[in-house]
């Protein structure tokens, strides 16, 4: 490995101006979840302004994947880091996500409005069993890259009985499954054996010693650290002393600080954990609406975890204490936003200086392994979850002993959502379909079904 320059935090690699409206760019083609994402900032950041190498960025690639929370935002702001440094990555991870947030607090107010509406109701024909196709296309792809062994092909079974017929906690599983990937690390040499890249792309017109970068110090960390968790902190303690411990905005800020600690694999990865306690729990949405939720965040652009904005928004316009509905849902929105991705900005800047070192941690390795087995079961009781309150109209539990199933109820089979998720399917995995491209035509044969039938 060759030595790099150490540079100081105000050094530009690129110009900041060019750096910020190419962000700009970026963060308007952010559609079609983490895949979609990685390839708009591949092709704009390698292949057309070069200023990051292939190999840097997939080594940047997978320091973000190691980590809880959005791993294609954090890849925008590692990057940042690396070109512009910490205002750098600031802009990147905020342009990233700034669009979503918009447009999702957009969409959650029609939903409010309109969505008991027939139009609407159409809508979510289509679109929720689009969701379920999408969900499945990305249980595929995590699993094409992380069971390459079978040992952790029964690791990933072994999550998905955990959830599904045990109704294991979501961290316990994670948890459990880092244990599991050290001890198969110490077993299976080659277990964490790194792939390489055929093609290393077009040669960079930044060198990689050219790149921005900062001694750790413990000075540096203990300053970041603290700044960070002010600013996490800060917005449930104002909703604390303005609305009171039992208003809807603390319960929230709480809860969505602990997701955002074990979003391990992304969105997908965490949702059942989200929909279960949200929908059991705290009553924010009922179980149909976190398909609704996700179907919205599809078609916006930025982190698919932005579906969380959503959660809010409804369960304060339900619950909004003494204040306005609408004020209070716009709140509990932004404040759920901050808190989801105020953690990924503190990783990255927290992380960066020490990256190379962890690289080359093969038990980190091993336990994070693990962990992209356990999220293949993980995604898989998501689409059991989604499939189940899109295709049947009602639901029952069967509890004996340590089992608690949730199971459909047979009479109440939606003939026109499974219709529909066939479609979605056939679109997805047989033509091969972008997701907007399938959502669209979802979205728009449900608007047919619905207005037909009157459903």
């Amino acid at each position: 490995m060759q030595p790099r320059r150490e540079t100081s935090s105000g050094d530009d690699v690129v110009p900041f101006r060019e750096a910020a409206r190419t962000w700009g760019l970026i963060s308007l083609q952010t559609f079609g979840g983490p895949a979609g994402q990685i390839a708009v900032m591949q092709r704009t950041l390698v292949d057309e302004k070069r200023w990051i190498g292939q190999q840097r960025f997939l080594f940047a690639l997978s320091y973000c994947t190691m980590l809880p929370g959005p791993e294609a935002q954090q890849l925008a702001t590692y990057v940042g880091w690396l070109l512009n440094g910490v205002k750098g990555a600031l802009v990147a991870g905020i342009l990233f996500i700034l669009p979503g947030v918009v447009a999702l607090l957009a969409l959650s107010a029609v939903y409010i409005a309109y969505g008991d509406t027939l139009l609407v109701e159409s809508l979510f024909l289509g679109l929720a069993p689009a969701v379920i196709a999408i969900v499945l296309q990305a249980l595929l792809r995590v699993g094409s890259r992380g069971l390459g062994h079978p040992a952790l092909v029964g690791l990933a079974v072994a999550s998905f009985v955990a959830l599904a017929l045990f109704s294991v906690p979501f961290p316990v599983v994670v948890g459990c499954a880092a244990l599991v990937g050290l001890i198969l690390g110490r077993l299976y040499a080659d277990l964490t054996t790194p792939r390489v890249p055929a093609d290393d792309g077009p040669p960079p017109l930044v060198s990689d010693d050219a790149l921005h970068a900062e001694r750790p110090t413990a000075r540096r960390t203990a300053t970041i650290l603290v700044i960070g968790l002010v600013l996490w902190a800060a917005p449930i303690v104002a909703a604390a002393l303005l609305v009171g411990r039992s208003g809807v905005f603390v319960d929230q800020g709480l809860f969505f600080s602990g997701a955002a600690l074990v979003t391990f694999g992304g969105a997908y990865a965490v949702l059942a954990f989200v929909a279960q306690q949200a929908v059991d729990v705290y009553g924010w949405l009922a179980p149909g609406e976190m398909v609704r939720g996700l179907a919205l965040a599809e078609t916006t652009p930025g982190p698919l975890i932005m579906v969380v904005q959503f959660v809010a928004f409804l369960g304060a316009y339900r619950d909004p204490g003494g204040l306005d509905p609408w004020v209070a849902a716009v709140l509990a929105a932004l404040l759920t936003t901050w808190v989801t991705f105020v953690p990924c900005f503190l990783f990255i800047l927290l992380g960066a200086p020490y990256v190379e070192r962890l690289r080359g941690n093969r038990r980190l390795t091993a336990a994070l392994v693990g962990i992209t087995a356990a999220v293949v079961g993980v995604i898989a009781s998501l689409a059991l979850y989604f499939a189940l309150h899109t295709l049947f109209a009602d639901t029952g539990r069967w509890t004996w002993g340590p089992f608690d199933v949730e199971h459909p109820r047979l009479g109440s089979l939606r003939w026109a959502s499974l219709a529909l998720t066939a479609l979605a399917c056939a679109l997805v995995f047989w033509r091969r379909w972008s997701i907007l491209r399938t959502l669209g035509v979802c979205a728009l044969a449900g608007v047919v079904v619905g207005l037909a039938t009157g459903a």
